[in-house]
């Protein structure tokens, strides 16, 4: 396989227009009482910049910007779709009872936002925003067999089908997410802008699609599950502590069900 390079190019405005989105996405959230669903998407911020600034920029030296600090925008690329997404993968492993709503939301505003930036630049200079990714998606590769591997062993030594981990579900979530977002940023011209090929243009989206928050929906499921056993989404103690088995049994229950979102 040939160098992945993921590459973006916006005005400034577009980081403002999406923190005033953030700010939104993030009230509507705790209007509805995700409280847990807030907490997750802003630790999940933090570790995307750990990963990204720490990882990707100051160790493999994968990262170039031109027209920005890349401190402060990959601060806010991190906050803006490390919160997002795994809000977002929140609702989807809780099944949320309004998942169409907050999906529609999401990815509407990741189609819209770059077109509305462009409207409203003025001739901005464009920040561009690059990195390589043959330094590490190897290690990356490692992280999502190890993972999958893990739900495997762990489904095969269950007895009862209901005590399973839904393969399909997480993998179907782990692609979806990411695809929405490659997509959508594919689209509005902010993601490969300026690549000719095709094949560059698509590439990017297919394997970040398969690969980059997909690696990580096994271990997520876990923490969810271990965390939702004994939490609810008000971060309040539920009543009855469940056993991970038992909470994946009860996370399995038809999609809409009020135990799933234990309000």
């Amino acid at each position: 396989m040939t160098e992945i390079i993921a590459r973006r190019q916006f005005a400034p405005c577009y980081i403002y227009l999406d923190i005033a989105f953030l700010v939104l996405f993030a009230s509507l959230l705790v209007w509805k009482k995700k409280y847990m669903t807030v907490l997750v998407g802003f630790v999940m911020g933090l570790v995307y910049m750990v990963v990204d600034y720490g990882i990707f920029h100051l160790i493999c030296h994968s990262r170039t910007i031109q027209g920005g600090s890349m401190f402060w925008v990959l601060l806010w690329m991190s906050m803006s779709y490390g919160f997002t997404n795994f809000a977002w993968i929140w609702l989807w492993l809780s099944k949320d009872s309004h998942l169409i709503e907050w999906s529609t939301l999401i990815l509407t505003w990741w189609l819209s936002c770059p077109m509305i930036s462009k409207m409203l630049s003025h001739g901005e200079a464009s920040i561009i925003i690059q990195r390589t990714t043959g330094e590490y998606h190897g290690w990356m590769a490692v992280i999502l067999f190890v993972g999958y591997a893990a739900v495997i062993v762990f489904n095969l030594t269950r007895n009862k089908k209901e005590q399973r981990v839904s393969i399909p579900w997480i993998l179907a979530i782990g692609v979806l997410v990411q695809f929405g977002w490659e997509a959508s940023l594919l689209i509005g011209g902010i993601r490969s802008a300026g690549f000719e090929s095709m094949y560059d243009k698509f590439a990017t989206l297919v394997v970040n699609s398969l690969l980059e928050t997909n690696l990580g929906m096994p271990y997520v499921y876990f923490i969810f599950a271990a965390i939702t056993a004994r939490f609810n989404e008000q971060l309040k103690r539920r009543s009855v502590k469940l056993s991970l088995a038992d909470r994946i049994v009860e996370n399995n229950a038809p999609f809409k069900s009020s135990r799933n979102e234990m309000n």
